[in-house]
């Protein structure tokens, strides 16, 4: 079962909250879990448990905690307007931050990994060229990966987009990324659109959901998980 802890970036010293499970059984390495826009909200909640249950130890560290301690919000209109404005005021430099906290905290244990879902994905790809000690990333639509593309990478990293995902072309997307570097692996998943790691929205397909989580555990297990 997943609790609070604090965790603190070594750039501000600033002390942020994080969701932290152990793992079920042996522990098969650590995996950050990065947040869509709305916080830490029952989706990531149960993305932590999921993962915990497969053997890893998870941090889920609350991004805006700067703005204010504990956000969520809805998935609605409102919810993304206050989310995206927290996301612009926190900036990339506070979440490497708060990412190369978690993976200090997990490291010392074995290799860590990371994944993240919308704002998520596109702090993974961040990560996997500006933070040091991820083994590998997951990124599932990432809105702006392919501004981003051409980022020199420090560890190897896989993309999930959706085909109906009305915010991020996916085939654009996917061509910019493997020009800049052919070795990463797109999916794009034909029966879904934005938000399809999160069982019960509209935009997700369950097989499609299930086949992108064998998809990144995979990835994992060939770059350390035990």
């Amino acid at each position: 079962m997943a609790e609070l802890i604090q965790l603190t970036a070594a750039h501000d010293g600033f002390a942020f909250d994080a969701l932290h499970a152990q793992p079920a059984g042996r522990r098969r390495g650590g995996v950050i879990v990065i947040q869509e826009i709305f916080g830490l909200d029952q989706y990531v909640r149960a993305d932590v448990e999921r993962w915990a249950g497969l053997g890893f130890e998870v941090l889920a560290p609350s991004m805006y905690d700067r703005q204010e301690r504990g956000f969520t919000a809805e998935h609605s209109d409102e919810g993304v307007q206050a989310a995206v404005k927290y996301a612009m005021a926190n900036g990339p430099d506070n979440a490497m931050g708060d990412i190369q906290a978690c993976i200090d905290h997990l490291k010392p244990s074995g290799p860590v990994f990371i994944v993240g879902y919308c704002y998520g994905g596109t702090m993974v790809w961040l990560a996997a060229s500006r933070c040091k000690g991820l083994s590998a990333g997951s990124s599932y639509y990432g809105g702006q990966v392919a501004g981003m593309a051409g980022l020199p990478l420090s560890c190897p990293v896989e993309l999930h987009l959706g085909r109906k995902d009305g915010h991020i072309p996916a085939d654009e997307v996917k061509a910019k990324v493997q020009a800049a570097h052919p070795e990463v692996q797109v999916f794009i998943y034909e029966n879904s659109g934005h938000g399809f790691n999160n069982d019960g929205r509209p935009d997700s397909d369950l097989d499609d959901a299930k086949l992108a989580r064998q998809r990144t555990l995979k990835l994992f297990e060939a770059n350390g998980a035990g």
